[in-house]
């Protein structure tokens, strides 16, 4: 049968520290980048139950670093490969608990996972949703129009 060191091992958590960090980044300096007014936040690849209690707080964070003259928020998910209803839920929470003052945009390729759990969730109705970040900011400075 063995020596019973096999048993011993640990199995490896799916939700282990390392596969939860936390990469909200600002946006990539070949895009156009946080006109006044305006944060522009990369979200992680994958938002999912591992994670997405961990992204509010740093989201908020970052809105609160910002709280002198922030008037729109981009949640770039652009990167997002995988979001199941925490990811949902997460974009929710986020529009709720921006100040009245601040607008939430959010970034999704047109046919990626992000844009369509958007769709079938029925927040896209609540939350603008753009194909690319230059669109997002166009309508977020006003000068352009909402997709």
């Amino acid at each position: 049968m063995g020596t019973g060191q096999e048993a011993a091992r640990p199995v490896p958590d799916v939700c282990q520290v390392s596969a939860v960090t936390l990469p909200i980044q600002p946006c990539e300096p070949r895009e156009p980048c946080e006109p006044p007014g305006c944060a522009v936040l990369a979200m992680p690849s994958e938002i999912d139950f591992c994670n997405a209690s961990g992204l509010l707080p740093l989201v908020m964070a970052a809105v609160q670093q910002r709280s002198d003259g922030l008037r729109l928020l981009v949640l770039d998910l652009s990167p997002t490969r995988f979001m199941d209803s925490q990811g949902v839920r997460l974009l929710d929470a986020v529009r709720r608990r921006l100040p009245a003052r601040v607008r939430l945009h959010v970034v999704a390729a047109p046919k990626g996972v992000a844009s369509r759990i958007l769709e079938l969730s029925g927040l896209r109705r609540d939350v603008p949703v753009y194909d690319n970040l230059t669109e997002a900011l166009r309508a977020g400075t006003g000068t352009g129009t909402a997709v």
